[in-house]
C-alpha cells in the first residue's frame, strides 16, 4: 500500500490545502493529513478543532484520514508506515524552503517528498493571509470551505469580544 502524508498546521484549512489533499488522494492508496501539534505556537484553533474541521471537509475522500503529530514528521512517517510526504508549492520561494526540508527529511529516514504545484486559483492562498483578511472584515468565504468559514467567523468574533473587554 502506498501511503503519503500531507502535513501542516491548517490554521485554518483552506481550499488550497484541500486541492493538494484531493490530488494526493488520487495518487496514493492512503493519505494522512497530519496536523502539527505544537503547544508553544499560538494558534487561532486548537489542534483538535483543526483536526475536526479537516475530518469534516475531507469526509468525501474515502482514502484520507486525519491525525495529529508532535515532534519530527519523519518519526511520524516511520511509525505510520508512510513512504511519501506531499507538499504543495505555490511559488519559487516555497520550493527553495521545501527542497531544503525534503533533503533534511531524506537524510533522517527513507521517505520521499513529492511536490505538487498548487492550482493557479490558489497560488496566493495561505492560512495566515486568510486570518488576517478575515480579522479586518474581508470576505474570505471563497477561500475556505463553508463549514470552516462559519467557524472562522465565530472564532474571530469571540477574539474581538475578548479584546473589547480588555
Amino acid at each position: 500500500m502506498r501511503r503519503a502524508v500531507c502535513p501542516g498546521s491548517f490554521d485554518p484549512v483552506t481550499n488550497g490545502h484541500l486541492d493538494v489533499v484531493g490530488r494526493a488522494s488520487s495518487l496514493f492508496d492512503e493519505v494522512v493529513v497530519a496536523v502539527g501539534v505544537n503547544a508553544s505556537k499560538n494558534r487561532l484553533f486548537s489542534a483538535e478543532e483543526r483536526m475536526e474541521m479537516l475530518r469534516e471537509v475531507c469526509a468525501d475522500l474515502p482514502n484520507v484520514r486525519v491525525a495529529g503529530f508532535t515532534g519530527l514528521l519523519t518519526t511520524f512517517c516511520a511509525e505510520q508506515g508512510i513512504q511519501a510526504i506531499v507538499k504543495g508549492l505555490r511559488a519559487v520561494s516555497d520550493f527553495e524552503y521545501e527542497l531544503q526540508m525534503a533533503q533534511m527529511n531524506a537524510s533522517l529516514t527513507d521517505v520521499e517528498t513529492v511536490f505538487v504545484p498548487t492550482s493557479p486559483e490558489y497560488s496566493f492562498l495561505a492560512s495566515s493571509l486568510v486570518k488576517e483578511v478575515a480579522t479586518f472584515g474581508g470576505d474570505v468565504s471563497s477561500l475556505v470551505p463553508a463549514s470552516v468559514h462559519a467557524r472562522l467567523t465565530e472564532r474571530l468574533a469571540e477574539v474581538a469580544a475578548r479584546r473589547a473587554q480588555a
